[in-house]
């Protein structure tokens, strides 16, 4: 066997191709050999070697490609999110203890179809090609599994990542509107706002909810939040409620509540039209509800007089006043979701003719309606700011 040796191998001219052996050959590399690359291979494909991380993981992580990691689930299951792939990117794990396999798994990264694949280890189907959601916008928590986004005010939900079904690809929605303010003397309550959400949802089933979550893009959703209608004061006698404003996204709206009426404002004394209806402080005149009409319904009218009566809410109407002008006429209930992570309750209408001192602000972002008074000096407190929160599944 002849031996060559030299320091370097070079192509005879600048920046050319060496080629080594022609096809069909086969060179062997002595064990105990070390090889360095510090320019770029192609075409040898990934090798399936990562550099093994000596720190036990026994709680959830990020892993990074290229790394490998001794895993303990000793003390229960460990969660571990996938990096965002590129081909040929590898990441490997090794049961710590033999409670989950006796194998290290080592996963390579093919393309956004498939995402990360086993390569030398056990069944395809212990690997996730999970892909999940990736967005920014409003304010930010976890609940679970779930990435919540709430936003108080406007702003843009913004999409980087539609991940795949076997992630997440839809998100959940709530959008409610701002709510309607009441009126004085024998005033009718204001309607809450428009309430719109999807039926992968919080609560017990409601025939309120849409049929299915949004399914996102990558692009930007801008947000609006709808202030809640001003409060009015007295004197002068007889102004109406002021309706809240609407909320917005995913191209869904959800109208701001209808103003309650006065007794003293018209002939008419009818309630605004709105998601809920304001009440109405005349005969058979409370403000219509589900106004624009959308399937399902957002909320309901407001109650029908002849005096002070209740503003519509998302989970009924608003009560009928009295002909003498009885306080206190309810108005429609809200209706509670947990989407957040709390249960909150959401889209009340106001109540009718509830005494002669001013009437509180409906909380914010709760897309209630205020209540109206009887008579006095008092004024109007204002409808409750909407809110729009997006959930949407960001691990197992």
């Amino acid at each position: 066997m002849s031996e060559i040796k030299v320091n370097k191998i070079s192509p005879r001219t600048a920046c050319g191709t060496t080629t080594l052996g022609d096809s069909g050959d086969t060179f062997t590399i002595p064990a105990g050999v070390t090889i360095s690359n510090s320019g770029t291979a192609s075409g040898f494909g990934a090798t399936g070697a990562v550099s093994w991380n000596t720190t036990v993981k026994t709680s959830g992580f990020t892993a990074v490609a290229g790394e490998g990691y001794f895993v303990n689930t000793t003390g229960g299951a460990v969660s571990v999110n996938l990096p965002a792939g590129t081909a040929g990117a590898v990441v490997g794990f090794k049961d710590y203890a033999k409670t989950f396999d006796t194998n290290a798994v080592t996963l390579v990264f093919i393309d956004s179809t498939q995402g990360w694949l086993v390569t030398d280890s056990g069944l395809q189907s212990d690997a996730s090609t999970a892909q999940y959601i990736v967005a920014t916008g409003g304010t930010i928590t976890t609940c679970g599994n779930f990435k919540v986004h709430k936003f108080t005010g406007p702003g843009t939900f913004t999409v980087s990542s539609v991940g795949n079904p076997e992630g997440s690809t839809t998100a959940d929605y709530l959008i409610v509107g701002g709510g309607g303010s009441g009126a004085p003397d024998d005033g009718g309550g204001g309607g809450a706002g428009g309430m719109r959400f999807s039926a992968t949802t919080y609560t017990s089933p409601s025939p309120l909810a849409a049929p299915a979550a949004f399914t996102v893009s990558a692009t930007g959703y801008p947000v609006v939040v709808g202030a809640g209608g001003a409060g009015t004061s007295r004197p002068p006698y007889g102004p109406n409620g002021n309706a809240g404003n609407n909320s917005s996204v995913f191209s869904l709206t959800s109208a701001g509540g209808g103003f309650g009426a006065s007794n003293n404002s018209g002939t008419t004394r009818c309630g605004g039209p709105g998601g809920s209806g304001g009440g109405s402080s005349g005969p058979s005149c409370g403000g219509a509800g589900n106004t624009p009409p959308v399937s399902p319904p957002q909320g309901n009218n407001g109650g029908s007089g002849p005096q002070g009566s209740g503003g519509g809410g998302i989970g009924g109407v608003g009560a009928n006043g009295t002909a003498s002008g009885g306080c206190g006429n309810a108005g429609g209930v809200g209706l509670a979701l947990t989407i957040t992570g709390s249960c909150v309750t959401y889209a009340a209408g106001g109540r009718g003719d509830v005494g002669s001192t001013p009437t509180p602000n409906e909380p914010a972002n709760s897309g209630n309606g205020s209540d109206g008074i009887c008579a006095g000096s008092g004024g109007t407190g204002s409808g409750g700011s909407g809110i729009v929160v997006i959930r949407y599944k960001f691990q197992n």
